[in-house]
């Protein structure tokens, strides 16, 4: 029986290699997915929680892209005989670019559609992007009475609104694994996806001190491809 779910898996698998396509043709794309998300706070022992996200992308070309991203997810992190938990919500405008900008043919995508091998498919579709957005906390934290005396003779202090709104700025990394094929290019795809978000302040976790938190989140998704280019 397990030979058989490995033969089965590694059948699907090689099927997804032998059609990838090179990226959307379609100008809008929407998608989903969920995976962990992990913190850099002042409490450091870090537990990492499930987080998920929707978003939608508009093709300025097949390789570069503006979107929303919205997710919802939890931040943990504990030491010194205190913890907290972040049950947060986060929204933000981005743009990514995809290695296929820079290869041969990337103004003519039909010809390039043609020419490249599967190999060259898939590279194409590794992408950077930047953004800017909103986390909004909610906040949950035990803090021992001699952490919290440590921290306020280091210079730092406990935020008083553990439901506060702060700007973000997500990076990413990743790669869109288009699959099918049809007239007007593939439909689907799969997304992997490394998103780390840099803050503006040092309030994920409920403690304010030297450094501004941050946060990671591993994600794998799948995007639908919407509406023909006319």
């Amino acid at each position: 029986m397990r030979k058989k779910l490995l033969c089965t898996a590694a059948g699907i698998l090689g099927f997804m290699i032998g059609t990838v396509s090179a990226q959307f043709s379609r100008p809008i794309s929407v998608g989903a997915g969920a995976g962990v998300a992990y913190n850099l706070t002042d409490l450091a022992n870090v537990e990492a929680k499930f987080a998920f996200y929707g978003e939608a992308d508009y093709l300025i070309n097949p390789f570069i892209s503006v979107g929303l991203r919205g997710e919802k997810g939890t931040l943990s992190g504990n030491g010194h005989n205190s913890d907290f938990e972040n049950r947060y919500f986060a929204g933000n405008l981005n743009g990514k670019v995809r290695l296929g900008q820079f290869m041969g043919h990337a103004d003519n995508y039909s010809y390039y559609t043609l020419q490249a091998n599967t190999l060259s498919r898939i590279l194409s579709n590794i992408y950077i992007g930047a953004g800017a957005g909103l986390v909004k906390n909610r906040i949950k934290r035990n803090i021992d009475p001699i952490y919290a005396d440590a921290i306020t003779n280091q210079g730092g202090e406990f935020a008083d609104d553990l439901g506060e709104i702060h700007f973000v700025v997500p990076l990413n990394i990743g790669v869109d694994i288009p699959f099918g094929r049809t007239l007007y290019g593939p439909q689907w795809a799969i997304n992997v996806n490394y998103q780390h978000t840099l803050t503006t302040n040092d309030n994920l976790d409920g403690i304010k001190n030297k450094n501004n938190d941050q946060y990671g989140f591993v994600s794998l998704g799948v995007k639908y491809a919407l509406f023909n280019r006319k």
